[in-house]
């Protein structure tokens, strides 16, 4: 056999046993007539001792072994001398009395260690070497681990494992679809779904009652930390339930994941309207770690003779704790940070508050003591504090301060990556609409259901319409998102008629669908998890990239098998497609 144990099993209680292992040479130590080997598998890493004493022709083929040769090796375990404390291994060594080269290998183009010298690219193009360092492993480990854990929760929910189709009919909402061309029928194409959201809701018809899937989703959109090409979801649905259902039930697989994979009790999650999230932090989905709720200042600014404050639509001011200490030098830097076109600030406003009671701003020469005084009773400030103003259309000045809020939180440690805080959105608004080209799009998806009392709004005004829908946001992540469904063939049709569809339209993009409505659908709802975002925050990092196996570049670039790639002439015959395109 190749090994009789792992490279992480072996304690003081297997000394003086004789074992056989195998796996990777991490490191290499020598010392004379000693040499010392790091041997890793997946499990761990064991010391092996090749001594000139024992044997010189070991100790002479070992200092042939270079990183990453795969080896095998017979001997004795025996207690360390000098114990690493680091390792779970660490008391003991094997003495080697055989060794096999199993493979060389050339050496490694960054060293395999969790603080790497490989930057991202290199890492990502040797993959397969990137994915031995124990961080990197870790996380995929992390990515099983809860996986595993969702399957157990839901499996005692009575929810039902369904796989739905990869290869399905394109949309023209939401997202770019990656489609596939089809050799057998050229000039028609398929499309790889964004979610399998109507294929779950035919099983809700269909009398499955709850059906969960862990899947890949793909979207042909523009990628960042948090986007892949392909990622994947926890897609969940259930049938006779309301919204209250859908949340408690939700909100129970989410706290048994943290009490399970991270031991920690993140307790009931609030729940506040978009509305509310707007208005007291600028975005849907606020990071509640800290507080810096939103002041507006409107009112109290205005007629002072300051032409950026008087005539602006929205005043809007945070306070940050303890930051009346910023010298010039940092206001100057932050009121730069604000005016970058990713924030799009024309200037900040900042008031110091002093430790005496008098307060220093950068319209001194505008507004009073007393005025300032007035700010700081509105914003609930105290000696010490730094008050920040931002200033414009209402949807601008929350969209930037928004921003500016998250970088103050982050700048004064209060947004720490082992505290977790997890709120429910609700009451979204059903539609938006759209001044470009003149229609109303879905928030959500077209299949949301409207809340009932607002349902007679779709003839008079579609904008006012709340809908059914909620998201799970922690540490300001959207982790999760979901509404109760329209299950009436009717108020479906009517929601495709309010989203500009024809009723030709509507019949050739989800007549499955519809005539699936004409036998019985039941109430319906469901929810959708961001897998990939919900590993990267139980690990504590930003990018999801580190928790994909293989995942692909910010340009969507596979680099390790150079993906997309040109494909042949030939090929393009065989698919109807003109090799000139």
């Amino acid at each position: 056999m190749f090994r009789t144990h792992t490279c992480g099993e072996l304690r003081i209680d297997n000394n003086n046993q004789t074992v056989t292992l195998s796996g990777w040479v991490a490191k290499r130590r020598d010392f004379g007539a000693l040499t010392f080997i790091d041997l890793r598998d997946r499990y761990g890493i064991t010391q092996l001792s090749f001594n000139e004493e024992y044997n010189q022709q070991l100790l002479a083929e070992s200092r042939k072994l270079g990183r990453e040769f795969v080896i095998q090796v017979n001997g004795m375990v025996t207690e360390r001398s000098s114990k690493n404390a680091k390792i779970p291994t660490g008391d003991i060594e094997i003495v080697v009395e055989s060794l096999t080269i199993l493979n060389s290998s050339l050496t490694p183009p960054f060293t395999i260690e969790e603080e790497t010298d490989g930057g991202d690219e290199l890492r990502m193009q040797y993959r397969y070497l990137d994915l031995r360092r124990d961080n990197v492993r870790a996380n995929l480990m992390l990515r099983h681990a809860v996986a595993k854990h969702v399957r157990g929760y839901l499996d005692q929910k009575e929810f039902i494992e369904v796989e739905t189709p990869v290869l399905i009919k394109s949309t023209p909402e939401g997202a770019r679809d990656f489609v596939v061309p089809s050799r057998m029928n050229q000039g028609e194409f398929y499309a790889l779904p964004q979610s399998p959201q109507t294929f779950k809701q035919l099983l809700m018809i269909s009398g499955f009652d709850r059906y969960y899937q862990i899947v890949k989703c793909f979207r042909d959109e523009d990628l960042r930390a948090d986007r892949q090409p392909e990622f994947t979801q926890i897609d969940c649905e259930m049938s006779f339930v309301e919204q209250e259902d859908i949340l408690n039930l939700f909100e129970g697989m989410v706290q048994y994941l943290f009490k399970q994979v991270k031991g920690i009790d993140i307790g009931t999650l609030p729940r506040i309207t978009y509305e509310e999230a707007m208005h007291n932090y600028g975005n849907d989905k606020p990071d509640i770690r800290f507080d810096m709720q939103f002041n507006y200042l409107t009112e109290l600014v205005k007629g002072k003779g300051f032409p950026i404050l008087d005539t602006a639509e929205c005043v809007l001011a945070i306070t940050a704790n303890g930051c009346a200490n910023y010298t010039r030098k940092q206001l100057d830097e932050l009121t730069e940070w604000v005016k970058r076109p990713q924030i799009g600030a024309k200037g900040m406003v900042y008031v110091l508050c002093n430790a005496d009671g008098t307060f220093k701003s950068s319209v001194d020469k505008f507004y009073s003591q007393e005025d300032l005084k007035q700010w700081a009773e509105k914003c609930h400030a105290q000696a010490g504090d730094l008050i920040l103003l931002l200033s414009g259309t209402t949807k601008d000045a929350q969209k930037q301060m928004s921003e500016l809020r998250l970088e103050m939180g982050s700048r004064m440690g209060l947004r720490k990556k082992d505290e977790f805080k997890a709120l429910w959105v609700v009451d979204f608004p059903l539609l938006e609409f759209d001044d470009e080209n003149n229609r109303w799009h879905a928030m959500h998806h077209p299949f949301t259901s409207p809340k009932p009392a607002d349902i007679p709004l779709l003839d008079t005004n579609p904008g006012a319409i709340k809908a059914n829908a909620y998201d799970m946001v922690i540490n300001g992540v959207e982790v999760g998102g979901g509404s109760i469904r329209i299950f009436n063939k009717e108020l479906q049709a009517k929601m495709f008629k309010t989203l500009g569809f024809t009723d030709e339209e509507a019949r050739y993009q989800f007549g499955f669908l519809m005539n699936a409505f004409e036998y019985g659908a039941p109430p319906h709802g469901g929810i959708a998890f961001g897998f990939d975002r919900l590993c990267s925050l139980f690990g504590g990092a930003d990018s999801i990239r580190d928790f994909i196996a293989f995942p692909k570049n910010n340009q969507g670039r596979d680099v390790m098998i150079d993906a997309p790639s040109v494909i042949d002439a030939k090929q393009l015959k065989e698919l109807g497609i003109n090799s000139q395109i």
